[in-house]
């Protein structure tokens, strides 16, 4: 028996990760989501981080220590290229839902993604360049 449309299976889970069958505007749609979750996980993390404060500046000291690693500013790099990607990316949904570029989505899509690789880059300089 085959599922309707509206019934969940296994088989159509499965599709929602296969990247074969994916066009432009879902791809910028799945970037747009993961570039949220990415975001808001850094806001928890930021909110621990302030948390620290409140322990005192020895405890703050020895964090801010810690997260001197590669690891934490390789994952810096990230959360400032996710919010380049996510900012412009709402502009862009932003004039859409105006009627401003609707024929011209996916180029505005690849022009959002040039000037986030641009502006990533020249951040990623910046911070490599400045230690």
């Amino acid at each position: 028996m085959n599922p309707t449309p509206n019934q969940p299976s296994a088989r159509r889970f499965y599709q929602w990760f296969d990247p074969r069958k994916r066009d432009t505007g879902n791809w910028g749609f799945s970037l747009n989501r993961i570039t949220a979750l990415g975001l808001t996980l850094y806001l928890f993390l930021h909110l621990i981080v302030l948390g620290q404060l409140a322990m005192g500046p020895n405890a703050y000291d020895n964090f801010l220590a810690f997260i001197q690693s590669p690891i934490f500013v390789l994952g810096e790099l990230f959360v400032v290229i996710a919010g380049f990607y996510h900012g412009l990316n709402g502009v862009r949904i932003v004039l859409n839902s105006l009627g401003i570029g609707i024929t011209v989505q996916k180029q505005l899509l690849y022009i959002v993604i040039a000037i986030t690789a641009v502006a990533s880059l020249l951040f990623a300089f910046r911070m490599f360049s400045a230690g």
